[in-house]
């Protein structure tokens, strides 16, 4: 089967629409959400092809194939993150300059930062005295590094 466009993201169905029908999963690791070319297996064993003709990431939910039976969805497993909960706007400006200083794609929920895990970033907060922990979380969308130099 090869897969060339999203049917729908599960998000937006109707619970019933989805209830109705026999759910196969597709587990990624978040970093492959970026790629729109990829061989992958379901959990029920099915090989599948996707070649994405949009230029579009993949999202958690997203419904590779429906018919009236079953469909086909995109999960992600969980990521390796430190979640980052400043007490403060200074706290919040302080740690948002520094992991921009190292280039280290964030997203936000929330209160919350989170980034993928990193020793040295644990270190600085360790130093800076801010809190955050270090959870195995599902992320919805890839962590994108966002091309950029200095000069």
């Amino acid at each position: 089967m090869l897969i060339e466009k999203i049917e729908t993201n599960i998000e937006d169905m109707e619970k019933e629409e989805i209830f109705k029908r026999h759910v196969e999963r597709v587990y990624l690791e978040s970093d492959h959400l970026v790629k729109r070319i990829q061989r992958v297996t379901t959990d029920h064993g099915r090989e599948i092809g996707i070649r994405l003709k949009e230029p579009r990431d993949l999202v958690a939910g997203d419904v590779l194939y429906m018919d009236e039976k079953n469909m086909i969805v995109i999960d992600v497993l969980a990521d390796d993150l430190l979640v980052i909960t400043p007490r403060t706007i200074k706290e919040m400006g302080t740690i948002a300059h520094q992991l921009g200083n190292r280039h280290l794609p964030a997203q936000f929920e929330d209160d919350m930062i989170m980034v993928q895990y990193d020793y040295l970033v644990e270190e600085l907060l360790q130093e800076l005295e801010i809190p955050y922990n270090r959870e195995k979380r599902k992320v919805k969308q890839a962590f994108r590094h966002i091309g950029h130099s200095h000069g």
